[in-house]
């Protein structure tokens, strides 16, 4: 067998060099080297030994394929399902990901004690007697949980034969290791390795795995980025940790959307499913206030009011006006503010801008637009909006508003809670019961109906 050599491979273009250096001297990428191993006979061994544990393909009209096979098996945790279209199909791989502290475990622990049958939690990184106390504590300890404090590939393959549980978890995928592949634990060689290996064996046995995957501090995934395309969901927990709400979402998902939010709140029993979440959003509200306004979106298939909030802050001529934004994309922010100025007239270049989403939640939807322009101005100009107001619309380059998606959901939620009047894009569909809604075709005149000042 051919000894095996290190190399340095691009990510974006699997251009392979002898060094590491800064600079892909191929595609011209940066910062796109990462260690990698070469060896024809190795690979080639590594390659066949693979397929042979997958049985071999048949073809079938696809009118003969049974669609009852393959079906997701509840998690017993309701917003986990949510997100997932209804569980985890037999034979699936997940890769969870999240920062550390967050509550990947703690979540993990709480699935496998709701799970029906055996299950298996391999610990890569905690004791025994750490998941032990965890569990305690959780109310998740329960016959038929096994736990295996390993990190050798072999050893966690054996342990599945032997065991045969109906669910695998593996926390996490970065510190388990196959000694045939020879190379560091966590290094791009091992997760791609070992996650290759943990998909088929997944495959073969009919059974769903869960992998744990470490994220960086750019928030992506660690290690190579195959190791997203092997698996077939990947799921991003989100949150503040020092905020109690926890957020799913997930990032790829080959047996449903990808769209849906799930909606965590930590507390001292673990992880409990928050079903009504504008609500919860908008618990802590403070009326009168100027610079807030209550903004109605969608998440999935989810309607959810949060409260958005700027303010501004004049300075001293010759001084750069700082821009922050929280939850909304900071792009945005300064294309907003360029409509404001050419179209309303109303100008913060001599301010300090800051907006930012209450809860954590980051808005990623245009939808957002026209109560951000409200909300700017309302604290520009120390007027507050009316408490039982809503907004929502896309603003335009040229200020006009525009129509969003589902708007009559938004404000059946947003009619739910309370609220009277609704500032919507002149095009929205018809009233909704109970709530007074204003349609608008421009900044200027939502600006009117909002009854602020305008130039």
């Amino acid at each position: 067998m051919a000894k095996l050599r290190l190399i340095h491979r691009c990510t974006e273009c699997a251009a392979s060099f002898p060094k590491w250096s800064g600079k892909c001297l191929s595609c011209g990428a940066w910062n796109s080297l990462v260690e990698d191993v070469e060896g024809p006979e190795e690979t080639s061994a590594t390659l066949a030994a693979g397929l042979a544990l997958v049985p071999a393909g048949v073809a079938t009209e696809i009118s003969r394929i049974d669609a009852s096979v393959g079906r997701p098996d509840p998690t017993g945790i309701g917003e986990l399902d949510r997100v997932l279209g209804g569980g985890i199909v037999p034979g699936s791989v997940t890769l969870l990901g999240g920062e550390p502290g967050i509550g990947k475990s703690t979540l993990l622990l709480q699935l496998l004690a709701n799970w029906p049958g055996k299950s298996l939690y391999v610990t890569a990184e905690e004791s025994a007697q750490q998941v032990r106390s965890r569990a305690d504590r959780l109310g998740a300890l329960k016959d038929g949980l096994w736990l295996l404090p390993e990190m050798s590939l072999a050893h966690i393959v054996k342990a599945i034969d032997d065991i045969s549980p109906g669910l695998v978890v593996i926390d996490s995928i970065q510190t388990v290791v196959d000694p045939d592949l020879g190379s560091a634990p966590g290094s791009v060689v091992q997760v791609r390795g070992c996650a290759h290996r943990l998909v088929q064996e997944a495959k073969r046995r009919g059974i769903p795995v869960v992998l744990v995957g470490h994220v960086t501090k750019e928030g992506g995934l660690a290690g190579p980025r195959v190791l997203e395309h092997v698996v077939d969901t990947v799921l991003a927990f989100e949150g503040e940790r020092h905020h109690a709400l926890r957020m799913m979402r997930a990032v790829k998902h080959r047996f449903g959307p990808t769209n849906e939010l799930g909606l965590f709140e930590m507390t001292e029993a673990g992880l409990v499913g928050v079903p009504d979440a504008s609500q919860l959003f908008l618990a802590d509200r403070r009326t009168g206030a100027p610079g807030s306004v209550v903004v109605p979106t969608i998440e999935g298939q989810r309607p959810l009011l949060v409260e958005l909030q700027a303010l501004t802050n004049q300075i001293s001529s010759g001084v750069p006006a700082r821009r922050s934004a929280q939850g909304v994309d900071q792009g945005r922010l300064s294309m907003l503010l360029a409509v404001l100025e050419r179209r309303a007239r109303i100008s913060l270049a001599s301010h300090e801008v800051y907006a930012s989403v209450v809860g954590g939640v980051k808005l990623t939807e245009p939808g957002a637009d026209l109560g951000l322009c409200l909300a700017l101005v309302s604290a520009a100009t120390d007027t507050p909006l009316a408490p039982d107001l809503v907004v929502v619309g896309e603003v335009g380059l040229a200020g006009e508003v525009r129509q969003v998606g589902h708007t009559g959901r938004r404000l059946a939620e947003a009619a739910r809670l309370g609220f009277a009047r609704a500032i919507v894009p002149m095009s929205a569909p018809e009233k909704v019961q109970g709530i007074s809604v204003h349609r608008v075709g421009s900044l200027n005149e939502a600006l009117t109906v909002a009854q602020l000042p305008t130039a």
